[in-house]
């Protein structure tokens, strides 16, 4: 493994304790005050600070140092994380993403953003209210904070240096701080979790004068030494004001892994230890050397010195991770309290339970196995068919073989497509940042809520979800809700509330977007669009109709162009993308209370399963997520409507009949419908209605071959497949030829690009 590789593994574990960040401050926005939230939201910050030194990625060590020193306060209940507090971490994580970001692929940051915020955060460290925003002609470095040292080039520096602790000077106005005895003997599971002794001695030190011995008596022979097993052990002479609690919380990620002991001693004690001198051992290195830019540069170390340090620098920030997920490792609960000892020991092992193990793989290699699992579909369907067609009694081994190889693909595939699952989660944890952004340019006070995050779907789908749920959501927070003192006037919370919901409903996932604003303005949305053209004076549209207008590109309600709306592009490219995922999306608004945009998409671009018909001598696929139920019409079923249009009774109710074959032009009249077969389908714009095809030949899974890649764009037709026989069945767009049913042409705009 080369550095690049090793660099590229650290960004990906900074994406994940970036997203366990922003997931912790906002459940402590929430109101949570779960001791184990703030620890978790601690170690994220921790792990990425102590992984960036290992690349001398000096701004963002800087800037997370600071971080965590004042999260670091919130840990010890030195800063009570209110909502003024919390304001300014989420801004300093959103700063801490971006640093990353720089890191990984170049670029720059705001420096004066980043200055603002760490005076922000050096002032709450301080217990001093953070200080407001101005204009600064450059930013500075990272400044110390409360009494930590200046910022820190690197926790990790992989630097040969020299360490002694023969200069610790004798200053008589330490005589009467309090001083306390350690014994410190770390465990081999300390260094298995990528702790460091020498780290936890040097934070140490900065809690006062300190006198050390280290004992090196367990040290066996060099033939008898397990080089993964821990044989040193450290008693420490420490003098400090900061207190018992404080010596205890430099230990406190590594108690687990270590014997500690910490004795306060009194007076007689300091002078007899005074007295008797430890024989000092001397140790290679100098703890405050970590603090300080190495004297050496890195190159003098030899490339696989370098690799290995750095792989241990990984190692530590994986730890990091899995330390997450066991609270019960990192905090110590109280012994007079035994039910937060029960309630943290039963998280514990619902954590460990959940827990396992995971490994990183290149999506190519995933996408590469679903195409040939896709072909693998194909070739079965093609031998099945081959089987059927001469096998006239249908029972041979033969056919039973192929039975059970049908059903074992088809749970390969299952598996397969399951591999490529991922929750929602990430794209929803964007969004946040997003709103605080629009926010504070708007100048109003909205509170995003999330629901269904877990919610699992094609990564195809969610690495494209993110730009429309971006426009969407500055759509709500901008033309939705209104400014707070107008919210009040109208007998609601000042904050406004923006949710984002995801779910999953009839083999897809329907993805919800709702606020509690003023509602679509109608009367103004049907003035802009006749003022631009786009409908008739007199035109008699409903309100469903009235609604999709906002989705015409160039359409906008905002009085002026500004940074945030006014140029007509945001809706436009939300119904394209979602188009693009053979999704579709539908606006239901009410004015005074909100409005709730819903997008269907499906749960994959890969695979779908499917009912296979016959329309005028051509063999269309039409999803079978869209089915509700197939039934052969009666002749006394059939009533004619208008010149052209029939209507099919079902169950004492009337649904609308759509000749398929003539929406298609496959045949220049309608069919006879008693001849045919009708499917009712469900639509989500345009309600139920009967599809008219001439027979049905089964239901089947197929795999998705796009038009427009390999042909086309076909009006009506969402994409193709191919069958057991080798043919290419076109798959039906349901959606749109609903809409042509209802008088809508069939053109591009109202197609889809996938199947659904």
């Amino acid at each position: 493994m080369d550095m690049n590789e090793i660099k590229e593994i650290f960004f990906q574990e900074c994406e994940e304790q970036l997203a366990e960040l922003e997931s912790g401050l906002l459940r402590l926005n929430d109101g949570d005050r779960d001791p184990e939230t703030v620890n978790a939201v601690f170690r994220a910050v921790h792990s990425i600070k102590g992984g960036a030194g290992a690349f001398g990625l000096d701004d963002l060590v800087s800037f997370a140092h600071v971080f965590e020193t004042t999260l670091d306060c919130v840990r010890s209940n030195k800063l009570e994380p209110n909502q003024d507090v919390l304001k300014v971490m989420l801004k300093s994580a959103d700063v801490l993403a971006d640093l990353t970001n720089v890191a990984r692929d170049g670029g720059s940051v705001d420096q004066a953003r980043s200055a603002q915020l760490i005076r922000e955060l050096e002032a709450l460290a301080k217990g001093e209210a953070p200080p407001a925003a101005a204009p600064v002609a450059a930013a500075p470095k990272a400044a110390p904070v409360a009494a930590a040292p200046a910022p820190v080039v690197s926790d990790d520096a992989f630097v040969p240096v020299t360490f002694s602790f023969d200069d610790f000077g004798d200053d008589d106005a330490s005589a009467d701080l309090p001083a306390y005895d350690v014994v410190f003997k770390p465990k081999s599971e300390l260094y298995t979790k990528g702790n460091e002794a020498t780290l936890l001695l040097r934070d140490l030190s900065r809690l006062g004068e300190m006198s050390i011995h280290c004992n090196m008596d367990s040290l066996p022979s060099l033939d008898q030494m397990d080089p993964e097993a821990a044989y040193f052990s450290w008693k420490v002479s420490i003098k400090t004001d900061k207190g018992e609690d404080a010596v205890r919380s430099v230990f406190e990620f590594a108690e687990w892994d270590c014997d500690l002991e910490v004795t306060a001693l009194d007076t007689g004690d300091v002078a007899e230890v005074a007295g008797n001198d430890l024989p000092m051992q001397p140790v290679p290195f100098d703890l405050s050397a970590l603090d300080d830019e190495p004297d050496a540069p890195l190159g003098v170390v030899e490339e696989e010195e370098q690799i290995a340090a750095v792989q241990q620098a990984v190692a530590a920030a994986e730890a990091a991770s899995n330390v997450v997920q066991m609270p019960a490792s990192t905090s110590r609960p109280a012994a007079s309290d035994k039910g937060a000892a029960a309630a943290a020991a039963q998280n514990n092992a619902q954590q460990a339970s959940a827990a396992a193990p995971t490994i990183r793989v290149d999506l190519d290699r995933v996408d590469r196995l679903i195409n040939l699992v896709g072909e693998l579909v194909i070739n079965q369907a093609m031998l099945s068919q081959s089987v059927i067609e001469n096998d006239s009694n249908g029972v041979s081994s033969i056919n039973m073989g192929l039975e059970e190889l049908q059903q074992l693909t088809r749970e390969i595939q299952d598996s397969v497509m399951a591999i490529r699952a991922q929750p929602v989660k990430p794209v929803f944890q964007r969004m946040a940042r997003t709103v605080r952004e629009i926010a504070d340019i708007t100048g109003k006070s909205v509170r995003l809520v999330t629901e269904g995050e877990n919610t699992e779907v094609d990564k195809t789908v969610i690495d494209k979800l993110a730009e429309p749920l971006t426009h969407m959501i500055r759509n709500a927070v901008d033309h939705g809700l209104e400014m707070p003192e107008k919210r009040i006037a109208a007998g609601k919370n000042a904050e406004g509330t923006v949710k984002l919901t995801a779910k999953h409903r009839s083999g897809r996932i329907v993805i919800e977007l709702s606020d509690d604003g003023a509602g679509i303005n109608r009367e103004k949305v049907r003035q802009k669009a006749i003022d631009n053209d786009l409908i008739a004076a007199d035109a008699n549209l409903s309100d469903e109709e009235i609604d999709n207008l906002i989705f015409h590109a160039g359409f906008s309600t905002a009085d002026k162009v500004s940074d945030l709306s006014g140029r007509g592009v945001g809706m436009d490219v939300v119904k394209r993308s979602i188009q693009a995922l053979g999704g579709r999306i539908n606006i239901s608004s009410k004015p005074g209370q909100g409005s709730v945009f819903t997008m269907s998409l499906p749960l994959t671009l890969a695979v779908l399963d499917g009912m296979v018909v016959t329309v005028a001598g051509q063999t269309l696929v039409v999803p079978l997520t869209a089915i509700v139920e197939t039934l052969q019409p009666d002749a006394a079923a059939i009533h004619s409507f208008g010149a052209t249009q029939r209507l099919i009774s079902i169950r004492n109710s009337f649904c609308p009949l759509v000749d398929v074959g003539r929406i298609l032009n496959f045949r220049a009249t309608q069919a006879n419908p008693v001849e045919g077969v009708a499917l009712l389908v469900e639509s989500e714009g345009g309600g139920q209605r009967a599809l008219m095809v001439d027979a049905i030949q089964g239901q089947r899974q197929v795999v998705i071959k796009s038009l427009e890649a390999n042909y086309t764009h076909v009006p009506g037709i969402a994409a193709a497949t191919i069958l057991g026989d080798g043919r290419v069945a076109l798959i039906l767009d349901v959606d749109a030829v609903v809409s042509a049913s209802r008088g809508q042409s069939l053109h591009t705009e109202t197609s889809l690009a996938a199947a659904g």
